[in-house]
Formats: C-alpha cells, structure tokens, sequence
C-alpha cells in the first residue's frame, strides 16, 4: 500500500505527530485534510504547510463529527484514509477530587472519538478501493504509565478495538492499521503537566517517528511499533509486574 496520490483525513492535525504526518505526506502527491478545536492553530498550520486543509471539529462532540463528515466528503469525495490521531494525555492522581465530567475528558477524546469517527466514516471508505485507517494508540497501551491512568486506559482500549475492528472488516477494501508510539518529543510529551517526571527522559524525534509510520504502512504491516512501544508489548508479556514498577518508577515527581 503506497501512501501517495491519497485523500488523507488527519484528526489532531495542528501539532505533534498529526502535524508531522501531513508534512510528510504533502509532498507525496496527497490531499491532507486536518482538523483541530482550536481556530489560530488551524490558520497557523495552514500557513506553515503549504497545500494542507483545515476544518475545525472536535471529535469529543457526536454532533461535530457528523457536520465534519458532510464537510469533508462534499469538498473530498476521494477521501480513502482516515487517521484517528486526536489526543490528549494528563497527569491525572485519582486520590484528589475531581468532577466527573473532567475525570473522563481522556476518553470522550481518545476512544470515543475514533470510535465515533470510524462509525461515522465507514460507510463511504467501504466503497473507496485500498480504504486505510489508522488509529494512533501508545506504547502505553501495553504497560501503564500510572500518572496517566485514563489515558493509558484508553489507549489500551483503543488497541483492542482496533483488532476487532480488523476482524469484522475482513473481506472489506479497508485495511485497519494500528500506530503505537513510544514517547515522541511533542508538545503532549513536554506539557507542563509532566516537566518534572519526564526531565531525564528522552522521547523519539517525532519526524522520525512520522516516517517509521509511513515506512511501516507502505510494507503491510497492521500493528506498528517503533523503538521502546515494541519493548513495552514484548516485557508486557515477559515480565509485567516488573515493567510496571519500571513504568511507577520514572514516573515519581521529581523535585
């Protein structure tokens, strides 16, 4: 499967590696469209990718999802790749208060959005010849990093959906891919909600990380791993007990 001369759909597209993915793939012939919630985002990443399409949405909201299927596929009717990138992470210590709408801002976002999105979208990528989605999950998915416990949560889930979405799209022109980064020098990585556990450690140059992706998709390969989430699903296997006291390890606040 060649990722040239496609019309790629990107959520989360204004930064870390969703930005990165559409610089990459903009040269190959490729019409990208990105989204994003934030509208200065859009305008600033339209003006820095020259070529790349912006439609605010925010794929937490049902109701947007549908307006930004109607939007799309009236500009894009070629559209054949969707990529469930849109995410956020947080350091979440569930001993303190916290609203219930709030507690759950991780999952409205990472899991029931690419659920939602690949309901949604299904339809039309079922008639496109060689449909791809990628759903962009976490080495996290593997072996929980407990300052983060929603978000590793939903990413395990989104690893599990994504193999039975897979299976029930056998036989179909859609080929369903999974993406698990390691952690990627990104504005998510480097937040400030995790300076102080994340100073010593180093993440994968997210350009680097974009091109393992692109790379691993062109050679067929449905389960994509690049550098430590390959080690994480391995010693999760191995040794779980072990790598989640690594994992509680470096993620103890630093001062």
């Amino acid at each position: 499967m060649k990722l040239e001369n496609r019309t790629i759909l990107i959520t989360g597209g204004t930064s870390g590696i969703g930005l990165e993915l559409a610089r990459q793939l903009l040269p190959r012939g490729n019409t990208v469209i990105i989204t994003g919630r934030d509208p200065d985002k859009l305008d600033a990443t339209r003006q820095a990718l020259a070529g790349v399409h912006t439609v605010q949405s925010d794929v937490s909201d049902p109701a947007a999802i549908v307006a930004l299927h109607a939007k799309v596929l009236t500009r894009f009717p070629a559209l054949d790749t969707l990529v469930n990138n849109a995410g956020i992470m947080r350091n979440l210590n569930l001993n303190q208060e916290r609203g219930l709408d709030d507690v759950t801002r991780e999952i409205d976002i990472n899991l029931s959005g690419p659920v939602r999105m690949a309901q949604q979208f299904l339809p039309h990528l079922k008639t496109r010849a060689g449909a791809l989605i990628v759903n962009v999950s976490s080495g996290l998915a593997f072996v929980p990093l407990p300052i983060s416990p929603v978000y590793c949560a939903t990413k395990a889930a989104l690893h599990s959906f994504t193999q039975s979405l897979r299976v029930q799209l056998e036989g179909t022109s859609v080929t369903v891919v999974e993406l698990a980064p390691p952690a990627v020098e990104t504005p998510l990585f480097r937040g400030g909600e995790f300076a102080n556990e994340m100073q010593n450690q180093k993440g994968m140059d997210v350009a680097v990380l974009a091109r393992h992706a692109i790379a691993g998709i062109e050679a067929g390969k449905l389960e994509i791993r690049p550098g430590l989430s390959n080690v994480l699903k391995l010693m999760s296997r191995i040794a779980p007990e072990f790598m989640l006291a690594q994992m509680t390890k470096m993620g103890a606040r630093r001062t």
